[in-house]
């Protein structure tokens, strides 16, 4: 089998990626990289210039960003059926919110935990519109479903269950009913909760083999 290695951090969109492989139960090694460093490993850099986590290696493959891996591996294991099929009427669903969670989603958010203040003309010139905007959207597509895409789970509730569930638990989101009841619903599933007892396993050394379960090899 190709080999799958994950260059990531536990405190990183990592953790998506991380869950989408527990998804799929294929064997993957993770490279944990400091991201309290001053400097990141020069390999690592040849990967990715910009210094950032996750990238996976897939073989020869290397991907980055974190939509573009979700895409990547969602369509190289088909048989998990992390995504619907191409041509779908679902297939438009998924792409739309994969990549609303990587733009506006992601923005808005990571905006709200910094020192910025946006002026009164940004949402319509902003192409991430405001945080305002982005919940409100999100409120009113989560009300009357459980998955984003196809009626079942895909890389895009993955994706974006991860960020929000992030973003509701360290308070840049005020959880709402909504929020909590979809978000409540995918972290009930078993790869998830693989997934999350993995990072603490992650700290004993720089590099493990995990095979599907969550054990490390």
């Amino acid at each position: 089998m190709t080999e799958i290695v994950l260059y990531t951090h536990p405190f990183s969109n990592g953790r998506v990626v991380r869950w989408l492989l527990e998804e799929i139960g294929v064997p993957y090694r993770v490279e944990i990289i400091d991201l309290n460093a001053p400097e990141r490993p020069a390999a690592f850099l040849a990967m990715n210039p910009m210094g950032k986590v996750p990238v996976l290696r897939h073989g020869d493959t290397i991907i980055t960003e974190t939509a573009a891996i979700c895409a990547w591996l969602a369509d190289a294991f088909p048989e998990a059926g992390l995504a619907p099929p191409p041509g779908s009427p679902a297939r438009g669903d998924y792409y739309r919110w994969l990549f609303f969670t990587a733009g506006p989603f992601d923005t808005a958010t990571t905006l709200a935990t910094m020192d910025f203040t946006q002026p009164a003309f940004g949402n319509e010139r902003a192409p991430w519109g405001s945080l305002d905007k982005v919940l409100a959207t999100l409120e009113i597509v989560l009300a009357d479903r459980d998955h984003l895409a196809g009626g079942r789970v895909s890389a895009a509730d993955i994706y974006l269950g991860s960020l929000l569930e992030w973003a509701m638990r360290f308070g840049v989101v005020a959880p709402r009913p909504v929020f909590t009841r979809w978000c409540d619903g995918l972290f009930a599933r078993p790869a998830a909760r693989r997934a999350e007892a993995i990072d603490e396993a992650l700290f004993r050394g720089p590099g493990l083999t995990l095979i599907p379960g969550g054990r490390a090899a």
